[in-house]
C-alpha cells in the first residue's frame, strides 16, 4: 500500500500575534510547527504501516525552503520519503491554488492508494484544502474522520458530526482528512531523528518539476481576498437567572428573544 500525507509547517498559535496597526500576523521570531490534524494524519498513515505489511509512506508539503525541518520531523516519526514543493512561483497561493499545485506533485508522484490530509491548517481553519485536492485528483473523499477500517480495496470510516457520527464506505484509492480524536501522535524516538538527518534526504520539487503553468498558481491563480484580519472583541459580562418561577423563566424568555434564539 502507497500512502501519501500531505502536512504544513505553520507558525505556532501559542506564540503568535496580529500587528495593532496593520491587522497581519506578526511571524518574526514566532516558532513553526507541523499542523495538528497533520500530524494525526501522519501517525494513521504509520499505524498502518505499523499493521500492514509493505506500506511506504510519502510525506508532502508546499512551503518555503525551512519546512523541510517540518518533513525531516516527519521521517523521523517513521515516514519513508519526503518531498517539499517550493518555489517563488507559488507564493501567494490561496487554498484554490494551494490544492491545485499539491495536486500536481501528488501526480508527479504517481501511483498511490490512500491520500490522508489534516482537516485543516490553525493558521488559516479554512478545511479546504483536502477537499479541493480530491476534487482535482477526482477521488472519493470523506472528511473529518475519527475511526477508520480498511478491509481489502475496501475503507470503512467513521465520520463525524456535530451530534454524533456516522459510518461510510469507499474504495480505494480515496483521501480522507482528519481530527484529533482519531488518534494521539507519536514522538520521533532518537534513531528515527538520527536517521531523519544523517541518513534520509528531503527532496525538493520547483514548478518545473511539477509541470505547473504560471498562471495555474500562486497569488494571480488565487480569487480569495482577505479582506481583514482582526482580534475579536472581548464578549460582554453574561447575565445569571437564578430561580425557576414564573418571572425568572419569563425573564429568560424574553431575553433568549431578544437575541432572536428563539
Amino acid at each position: 500500500m502507497k500512502i501519501v500525507v500531505c502536512i504544513k509547517q505553520v507558525p505556532d498559535t501559542n506564540e503568535v500575534k496580529l500587528d495593532p496597526k496593520t491587522g497581519t500576523l506578526i511571524r518574526d521570531g514566532v516558532p513553526s510547527i507541523i499542523n495538528h490534524d497533520d500530524k494525526n494524519a501522519l501517525e494513521e498513515a504509520i499505524k498502518l504501516k505499523d499493521k500492514y505489511q509493505n506500506v511506504h509512506i510519502t510525506v508532502l508539503t508546499m512551503g518555503p525552503p525551512q519546512a523541510d525541518v517540518a518533513l525531516r520531523e516527519a521521517l523521523a516519526m517513521g515516514a519513508d520519503r519526503a518531498i517539499l514543493v517550493s518555489d517563488r512561483a507559488f507564493a501567494g497561493s490561496d487554498t484554490w491554488a494551494t490544492a491545485r499545485t499539491i495536486a500536481a506533485a501528488v501526480r508527479k508522484i504517481g501511483e498511490y492508494d490512500l491520500i490522508f490530509c489534516g482537516r485543516q491548517a490553525i493558521d488559516g481553519d479554512t478545511a479546504q484544502v483536502g477537499p479541493q485536492l480530491a476534487e482535482y485528483l477526482n477521488l472519493p473523499q470523506v472528511t473529518y474522520v475519527k475511526h477508520l477500517e480498511i478491509n481489502g480495496e475496501k475503507v470503512t470510516v467513521e465520520r463525524a458530526l456535530e451530534d454524533g457520527y456516522e459510518v461510510l464506505e469507499t474504495t480505494l484509492p480515496c483521501l480522507l482528512t482528519t481530527i484529533k480524536e482519531l488518534n494521539e501522535p507519536r514522538y520521533a524516538n532518537v534513531r528515527g531523528i538520527f536517521d531523519a538527518y544523517k541518513e534520509k534526504t528531503v527532496e525538493m520539487w520547483t514548478a518545473n518539476d511539477i509541470k505547473i503553468a504560471a498562471d495555474q498558481t500562486g497569488l494571480n491563480a488565487s480569487p480569495t481576498n482577505v479582506k481583514q484580519t482582526f482580534t475579536p472583541s472581548p464578549k460582554g459580562q453574561g447575565t445569571i437567572l437564578c430561580g425557576c418561577d414564573k418571572d425568572t423563566i419569563c425573564e429568560l424568555m424574553c431575553k433568549l428573544q431578544e437575541k432572536h434564539i428563539i
